[in-house]
Formats: C-alpha cells, sequence, structure tokens
C-alpha cells in the first residue's frame, strides 16, 4: 500500500469523511454521501490522475467513477464483488476490509440504486449519465413522498 492510500485512509477513519484523496501534500476530502462526491469532483475538473483514495463504500458505479477520475489506488472500508472486478479491470489497486457480494440500500431491501443504475453498463464512460440519472429519480420520488 502506497503512502498516500496509508493517509488516506487514515483520515477516512479518524474524520467525519466519505471519501479521501491524496498525493503527497495535496489532500482533498468530502462528507457527502453515495456517488455525489466522485460526480462533483468528476464535474470540477481537477485532476486526479495519480491519487490514491479511500471510501467507506465503494459499488460498481462508485468504481466506474474511481476509474474516471484516474485513480491509481484506493482502499474502501467496504467494497461489492462487481466494483473489485471493475478496479482489478482498469488497473486500480485495490485494498479493503470488506468484500460482500453486492451493495444493499441503506434500508437493506434491496440492492444499492446506484449500483442497480450501473448493472449493464460495462464502460466507465457510459456511468456518469446513468447515475446522475438515477439520482434525479430518487430526488423526484423523495420530493413527491
Amino acid at each position: 500500500m502506497l503512502n498516500d492510500t496509508k493517509t488516506a485512509k487514515e483520515l477516512l477513519e479518524n474524520g467525519n469523511y466519505t471519501c479521501v484523496f491524496c498525493k503527497g501534500s495535496t489532500v482533498y476530502t468530502d462528507a457527502a454521501r453515495g456517488v455525489k462526491p466522485l460526480l462533483s469532483r468528476l464535474d470540477s475538473g481537477v485532476a486526479l490522475s495519480g491519487f490514491c483514495a479511500a471510501d467507506k463504500v465503494v459499488g460498481k458505479g462508485a468504481a466506474f467513477l474511481y476509474v474516471l477520475l484516474g485513480v491509481r489506488e484506493l482502499y474502501a472500508i467496504t467494497v461489492s464483488e462487481k466494483a473489485a472486478d471493475v478496479l482489478k479491470a482498469y488497473g486500480i489497486k485495490l485494498y479493503y476490509s470488506n468484500l460482500v457480494p453486492a451493495i444493499r440500500n441503506r434500508t437493506d431491501t434491496g440492492p444499492c440504486p446506484m449500483e442497480d443504475a450501473v448493472r449493464d453498463i460495462d464502460v466507465p464512460e457510459d456511468a456518469p449519465a446513468a447515475l446522475r440519472k438515477r439520482l434525479a429519480e430518487l430526488a423526484s420520488n423523495h420530493a413527491k413522498a
């Protein structure tokens, strides 16, 4: 595990963050849940190529975003098997505490909506649009409730 990955992991475990990016003295942290911080980083245009990251939960959708962000190593507290497959296929070194068959939704009544949104996607470039669409659907459903 690279020093930057160790630093990201320590910050994740000891801070109130959901994801952390480290490269040398440059550190980015976020406390937003789900894939939102990753989509924001992607939208920001800030180059994260070569950064190491740590995240609480990584499903297939998040894995595709990490590929697009260009991270070189990732530590996840919990990672799905499909996410691990994506990261391996794109050469991102993965460390984790818990490998699970799939990420579940927050009420544990079904699959994570983000993992479900990219279920049939095979290339990272198609993931952001599918994830944004699902986020919009969830926001719309929540507003109606």
